[in-house]
């Protein structure tokens, strides 16, 4: 469970508040509540997160690096500063075209 306390009321600097790691995915998860989660990925290239289903509608922020996003088989190629929506319950996968940094935003309906 994360500190809420340490995190709110302060500026964040998103992008240091979560490291690559070689050949792997690192998360942190800022926010965890009923109505959703606020969470910190970073991606080595080509790391993935497969194909799933999530209840919540998300919405991916792109802070660092390029990722292939695919949603019911529609892929879209997003860059730093971009953001796009998943909508809930449609089967959806991410991959890191470059090291990437994202903030997942998921939201329950």
């Amino acid at each position: 469970m994360v500190d809420n306390i340490k995190l709110t009321s302060k500026i964040l600097q998103l992008q240091d508040m979560v490291e690559y790691q070689e050949g792997a995915v690192v998360s942190r998860t800022l926010v965890d509540k009923d109505a959703g989660t606020i969470t910190l990925f970073a991606f080595d290239v080509d790391q993935a997160l497969s194909e799933h289903t999530a209840p919540y509608d998300a919405m991916v922020h792109l802070l660092d690096g390029e990722m292939d996003i695919s949603i019911s088989g529609e892929h879209f190629q997003i860059e730093q500063g971009e953001s796009i929506i998943m909508p809930a319950d449609k089967p959806h996968a991410l991959r890191a075209m470059k090291p990437s940094k994202m903030l997942l935003i998921m939201i329950q309906g």
